[in-house]
């Protein structure tokens, strides 16, 4: 696939790094000239110095004869006419841009006329808002990944000291709990993967991803760690755009505190949220912290755009007596020096959006990818077609399925006459055409293998 990428910043160089590795023709666009040449001499891709709207820049691309074109410049503007021009000098076929701008977004009449020409919008700040709300409904929870519509829960939590899971065979999970079914994807132990089985032991510090049904999620993490109380108290350093989504998110039902330092922005939050109480100030200054009760706190949100004052402020909080703590990380190098310690979770937002991309890029009906462990690992969701003739999964029990190597079937989602049905992978279950199956490789190199797997043979049609 011949893929236009506009924007060589960590999202661009991110998504390029992705693509290059999977056998695409990439092409990346930026005024950087340095930041490209970075990029060429690490990776087997093309790039072009320039802006990334004028319609020559995007001709000398190859935008003539791409495929898709992603629009990911720090400017929505940009993103915006760059698809305007490729709809209409080149009739690209697809085009995706992130616009970050929320006076855009809430006017989506847009892009739904074909005014604005773009078929998928990317919001990173509604993507980290969503994210960190499934956190914070998952008390305890390391990642909470939605599929099929948030029916389905990937789950990483770490395996406590105590939990009655702990220090036993994985297939001892049945016998604790009867009358949930959960299945382990994948386990983490000193930052090597394990692909789990039946005799796998789990042990304490173990990363552990299991998949189940939403409802079933605080019964299986019960198995691996003492379970916490649910969060009650939220305060959220940095009123922009990712933290006035979430105030909105949460203040229905938790008692939620934004701390921002510029005056005009406290007014504007103000005036847009109900119920959150904005505090004017630093999440720097101990003084201002002890004043608003941070012991009291049970997550302290560390959500502005500079991670070293993200970092300070959080660090200070868990000192001061903050029960979790969170801090988005826009630097990727940062994310598993600073996890773990004072830090509860990092949270990087290319990662996020990085999913949400390929999700769109990827061969094949696929409806989610998440991207894991700093990309080496994914998570999808694929739509099965076809018949036991046309397709090398439909008509066949998981245990005959020929997956490539660290991939792992975790859950089916099948319509049922009932609606939506989970059904947990067996070696025994049947995929039917138009299950959505949800797939954990321990290393992306295999997502083309998969891929083709789930293609339709032409006796289909």
């Amino acid at each position: 696939m011949k893929i236009i990428i506009l924007g060589a910043g960590q999202v661009g160089g991110s998504l390029a790094e992705h693509l290059a590795n999977e056998a695409n023709d990439i092409t990346v666009v930026d005024t950087d000239e340095a930041r490209l040449r970075e990029l060429r001499d690490r990776l087997d891709i093309s790039v072009v110095t320039g802006e990334a709207s004028h319609p020559d820049i995007l001709a000398q691309a190859g935008m003539e004869d791409a495929d898709m074109l992603v629009a990911v410049t720090s400017d929505d503007e940009i993103n915006m006419i760059a698809c305007t021009v490729a709809e209409n000098l080149f009739h690209t076929p697809t085009k995706i841009a992130r616009v970050r701008a929320t006076s855009y977004l809430t006017h989506q009449k847009l892009f739904e006329s074909g005014a604005i020409p773009i078929d998928v919008l990317i919001s990173p700040e509604q993507l980290m808002s969503e994210y960190i709300f499934r956190l914070i409904e998952q008390p305890g929870a390391l990642q909470v990944l939605d599929f099929a519509d948030g029916k389905v829960q990937l789950v990483a939590v770490k395996a406590y000291h105590g939990g009655p899971l702990v220090g036993q065979e994985l297939r001892f999970l049945r016998e604790h709990m009867p009358a949930v079914e959960t299945r382990v994807a994948a386990i983490y132990r000193r930052n090597r993967a394990i692909m789990p089985t039946g005799t796998t032991v789990i042990e304490a510090d173990d990363e552990v991803f299991f998949i189940a049904a939403k409802a079933d999620i605080r019964a299986v993490m019960s198995e691996l760690r003492r379970l916490e109380v649910a969060y009650k108290r939220i305060t959220i350093a940095g009123g922009g755009n990712i933290g006035l989504r979430l105030a909105r998110m949460l203040e229905g039902r938790y008692n939620v505190r934004v701390i921002e330092y510029n005056k005009s922005r406290c007014i504007r939050l103000s005036e847009q949220l109900e119920r959150a109480i904005v505090i004017q100030g630093s999440a720097s200054d101990k003084d201002l912290l002890l004043e608003e009760s941070i012991e009291d706190t049970d997550v302290f949100l560390a959500l502005t755009n500079d991670d070293e004052a993200n970092i300070m402020s959080s660090m200070l909080a868990k000192r001061l007596g903050a029960r979790k703590v969170m801090t988005l990380i826009n630097n990727p190098a940062y994310v598993d020096v600073v996890q773990g310690g004072d830090i509860d979770i990092a949270i990087s937002p290319q990662t996020t959006t990085i999913g949400s991309l390929l999700t769109h890029v990827r061969r094949g009906d696929i409806v989610n990818v998440h991207s894991l462990r700093r990309g080496a690992a994914e998570a999808i969701e694929i739509i099965a077609h076809g018949d036991a003739k046309s397709s090398k999964v439909v008509g066949k029990a998981l245990e005959d399925i020929d997956l490539p190597e660290g991939a792992n079937i975790g859950a089916i989602v099948r319509q049922g006459p009932d609606g939506d049905e989970v059904v947990i992978a067996h070696d025994d279950v049947v995929v039917q055409s138009g299950d959505h199956v949800i797939i954990f490789l321990l290393q992306k190199k295999h997502i083309r293998d998969v891929e083709k797997l789930f293609q339709v043979g032409f006796s289909f049609f």
